[in-house]
């Protein structure tokens, strides 16, 4: 049972699978009988490139990088026998036409397709599809040419088949690829609704040093992480649409948050504004099983101790203190929020042209905000970021699970309250003072957090007094930061603030001059715990990569769009 319950999830995958055999077989002397139940791929083409392109061997990075190079060599092995077997019914029909044999066979033959094939194709017939031609490489060759210069970044060449001329009014992006001709055009995406989470536990980080790498292990089997990767929230029928309207709400009643979890989220976790129905079956069946997932890239678990305390009463009313355990979750709404963005990116270009409006990058487009399409596009938006307030709550909890699972019975109150959640891509309708009167306006935070000042009538009234915390994690193996938002915010920049340190090398020039392994060990040598799935990422996020996050805080203070609360250094790093 348990092996056809794998052929039939198989078989919506296009793999099929041969019938299940069995076999008994001797184990010892005494001739006692086991029974070996064996469950085989069917060796069809067609079959293995869906198993091997579909599903692969994510857990696995070589035996990936093969699957990819058989996809590839499987593909163009079924080009060339329907290059053939078009020669071989061309043939037919010009024979039939009363083109004579000499004139098919000039017309015909090639590398491809020799001479013998034409006869047999108009002599003899074809029963069967023809297989590749007896000069076809071979797979090792092939694996070889089609990976040169690319490692094991699980890439392969491919030659252009041909090149046509195509009528296009618009900028052309080169992609940063060391050949002068690499150009391509291409839907970029953008990312939305990122944000930072910080739990705070009631221990010192000396407490937890004897537990840190089990307690890192934890972190990262609990805690899905990595491209594409699934979660382990399980949603029934319309259930995903009420993740989308009401957020951490919905986590509230799914027992994954706790009521001063929302109390201490922007929003409270849920944006009202949010309509499921504005959000498009590609972008929810994108984001449906990634719930509770961190994904890739610079999003992070990291588990840290609070290295200085600047503002103590600030400190006291966040419950922080010296020394203690700290937790940070930096992601966002995954796949669910990239698909809302380039679906309304493409439908903001139609309107665009249908207005006859000019833009100077085609994705600046925009829509008006009270149109049908700024409209829907708000809604959508909002309903990503409810989904990114789940996904940070439903983490949240497999982070206090991971606590109890290595701390229980061994550290005193390892319990986690949380220190405050906020987004840092969004827009969203505020009021703010403009010139010397109150209006509302559309505020877009783009890499940016709000930082609204003491006294904001959105804030839970426990920090009232202090103004909104403001997160801003650091890079990789570097220090972060907790600030407050200030008067000053709320005059010079509608309450806004950085919201981290900011690249200072590209994902691929972090890639060539830093190695992930050898990241890792540094890492391991300062004392932090690293568990990743990709050394590739790893080097991306690299310190080196970013600038130099206690200048970008020490400038945001002096300008005073911030307050320094409390400083963090990393124990331990979870990444994808």
């Amino acid at each position: 049972d348990f092996l056809q319950s794998v052929a039939d999830m198989l078989s919506e995958f296009d793999v099929e699978t041969k019938t299940i055999s069995q076999r008994e077989e001797y184990v010892n002397a005494k001739q006692q009988t086991s029974y070996r139940l064996r469950l085989v791929f069917s060796s069809k083409p067609q079959s293995l490139t869906a198993l091997w392109s579909k599903i692969g061997y994510e857990y696995n990075r070589s035996r990936q990088q093969f699957a990819n190079i058989a996809v590839q060599y499987l593909k163009h092995k079924q080009r060339i026998t329907e290059e053939r077997m078009t020669a071989s019914e061309q043939a037919v029909t010009m024979r039939a036409a009363g083109v004579s044999p000499s004139a098919i066979f000039t017309t015909l033959i090639s590398d491809r397709v020799n001479k013998r094939f034409i006869e047999r194709s108009l002599y003899e017939g074809r029963d069967t599809a023809p297989r590749v031609n007896a000069s076809f490489i071979a797979y090792d060759d092939y694996a070889r040419d089609v990976t040169t210069g690319l490692g094991e970044s699980g890439m392969v060449w491919e030659k252009i088949a041909r090149i046509e001329s195509v009528e296009f009014d618009d900028f052309v992006y080169d992609f940063t690829v060391v050949h002068s001709d690499h150009n391509f055009i291409a839907n970029s995406f953008v990312v939305s609704n990122c944000g930072v989470r910080v739990l705070a536990a009631h221990i010192s980080a000396e407490e937890i040093q004897p537990h840190i790498k089990n307690l890192a292990t934890a972190l990262y089997k609990n805690c899905p992480s990595g491209v594409g990767v699934s979660g382990n929230v399980k949603l029934k029928g319309d259930e995903f649409d009420q993740v989308l309207n009401n957020g951490g709400k919905w986590a509230l009643t799914r027992g994954y948050a706790r009521s001063e979890d929302l109390r201490h989220t922007e929003e409270y976790g849920a944006l009202d504004s949010a309509d499921a129905s504005r959000v498009s079956a590609r972008a929810k069946e994108r984001g449906r099983n990634q719930l509770g997932t961190l994904g890739a890239g610079n999003h992070f678990i990291e588990v840290d101790r609070v290295a200085q305390v600047y503002d103590e009463p600030a400190a006291d009313a966040l419950g922080l203190f010296p020394g203690q355990v700290v937790v940070q979750i930096h992601c966002g709404s995954r796949g669910l929020g990239h698909q809302v963005c380039q679906d309304y990116v493409d439908r903001f270009q139609r309107t665009v042209r249908e207005d006859k409006l000019e833009v100077p990058d085609r994705e600046l487009v925009a829509a008006p905000y009270s149109s049908p399409e700024g409209q829907d596009y708000a809604r959508a938006m909002a309903a990503a970021a409810n989904f990114a307030f789940a996904n940070r709550q439903a983490l949240a909890f497999q982070i206090r699970r991971s606590f109890e699972e290595t701390l229980a019975g061994r550290v005193r109150d390892f319990d986690l309250h949380q220190v405050y959640d906020i987004a840092h891509n969004m827009a969203k309708v505020e009021e703010h003072l403009v010139g010397k009167k109150k209006k509302k306006v559309l505020v877009h935070r783009k890499g940016t957090t709000r930082a609204f000042g003491p006294g904001s009538s959105v804030l839970p009234e426990d920090l009232r007094e202090i103004g909104q915390p403001v997160l801003i994690p650091g890079s990789m193996g570097t220090m972060s930061f907790i600030l407050v938002g200030t008067t000053g915010s709320m005059e010079q920049t509608f309450g806004s603030t950085c919201h981290g340190a900011g690249r200072v090398m590209s994902r691929s020039a972090a890639r060539k001059s830093v190695r992930g392994e050898q990241l890792r060990e540094r890492l391991q040598e300062q004392g932090i715990a690293v568990r990743a799935g990709s050394m590739s990422g790893l080097a991306e996020e690299a310190p080196e990569a970013y600038k130099d996050v206690s200048r970008v805080v020490d400038i945001v203070e002096r300008a005073g769009i911030g307050k320094k609360v409390a400083r963090l250094e990393p124990l331990a790093v979870i990444k994808g």
